[in-house]
């Protein structure tokens, strides 16, 4: 069974990714040529709040202050944020989706490794977080995969050399991500004996690290973006 640090350090990390979350698309929104891209991005910054108000209240019930759990995470989260920010509405569509449904892959495998209370209250905060594949063959995407779908294909057409950037917007994304998760997992004990133990071994976490791959492949691929 996962120790309670772990529990807690898992959402604790998961709550300031909402509240990180809440903070970038309400500014991400600013940037929407359209209104109605605008009140959409905005929507989705409401739900994340709501996501993070729900995992608060979670650690409080486990004896954890939301804002001292939160803490070791900031660093690793702040400077991921500050070296992708998006610099067009393009690119925030696509760390909206591609981004931030990499990091809900991570938090639902990890989410399988401990108890049926926490497992519960994670799949649900993720539930409209850019999934795997549903919708225009991605799974799981929901709202926010539709958006993304739409938001992506019209700046495609209107501009097929936009298709390129984003691609490598996407890589970097993603390279982003993983150097900030190692960077975390390095400091945080606890985090990582919950993967090592939840996954077998390195050879588990290894395969896991391939289903969040591939997963991230099927959303590249929904968007009609190479990966």
């Amino acid at each position: 069974m996962p120790t309670p640090d772990a529990i807690i350090d898992l959402l604790a990390a998961l709550a300031y990714g909402e509240l990180s979350a809440f903070d970038r698309l309400a500014d991400d929104a600013r940037m929407s040529p359209t209104l109605a891209g605008r009140a959409e991005m905005s929507a989705m910054a409401a739900f994340e709040f709501g996501h993070y108000e729900r995992l608060a209240g979670r650690l409080r019930e486990l004896g954890a202050d939301p804002a001292e759990a939160m803490e070791p995470f900031v660093a690793a989260l702040d400077t991921y944020h500050a070296l992708t920010e998006p610099s067009t509405w393009l690119e925030g569509v696509v760390k909206a989706y591609v981004g931030d449904g990499m990091a809900a892959d991570f938090y639902r495998e990890v989410a399988s490794f401990v108890d049926e209370s926490t497992r519960t209250l994670i799949h649900e905060v993720l539930a409209d977080s850019a999934g795997t594949a549903a919708n225009a063959g991605v799974a799981g995407g929901g709202g926010r995969a539709e958006f993304a779908l739409r938001e992506v294909r019209a700046a495609v057409s209107a501009n097929p050399a936009a298709a390129d950037r984003a691609a490598l917007w996407a890589r970097r994304l993603v390279g982003e991500a993983i150097s900030q998760t190692q960077h975390v997992l390095a400091d945080r004990d606890s985090l990582m004996m919950l993967m090592v133990a939840g996954t077998g071994g390195l050879s588990g976490v290894a395969s896991m690290i391939t289903r969040i791959t591939e997963r991230h492949e099927e959303r590249m691929r929904a968007l009609g973006l190479a990966s």
